[in-house]
């Protein structure tokens, strides 16, 4: 079994920034992609960032510029710095894995339990 675990959020001004910390901890042989969904109300979910395991990014056009994912491989954890944060990144934060849990199994998805970002005045 492996879980993700996120930490950070809240209640920011606009303008202002947040940090987001996501841990995948459990039966892990290998993560591949690590990254962050977002889902704002009466909205699908939609992508934020993805990063290799070799640290390429995709980033939303919505947040390019203004976000900044990173991961550490050592310790499977992914972060997300946001900065210059809009009334229009309001919504929940998921953090998302793709992870093989054995050798010749097969790459999973995971995801964590969401965390709530609001961007107001």
């Amino acid at each position: 079994q492996v879980h993700l675990v996120e930490s950070g959020g809240g209640l920011v001004l606009p303008g202002g920034s947040l940090r987001l910390s996501c841990a995948a901890s459990g039966r892990i042989f290998r993560v591949n992609t690590m990254g962050w969904y977002r889902q704002a109300p009466g909205k699908a979910r939609e992508l934020v960032v993805t990063i290799t395991a070799g640290g390429k990014t995709d980033y939303s056009s919505a947040v390019k510029g203004r976000f900044t994912g990173s991961r550490h491989n050592a310790e499977n954890t992914v972060s997300l710095q946001m900065d210059i944060l809009k009334p229009e990144d309001t919504a929940v934060y998921y953090c998302h894995a793709n992870i093989r849990s054995e050798p010749y199994g097969t790459n999973d998805d995971y995801w964590g339990q969401g965390t709530q970002v609001t961007v107001s005045s």
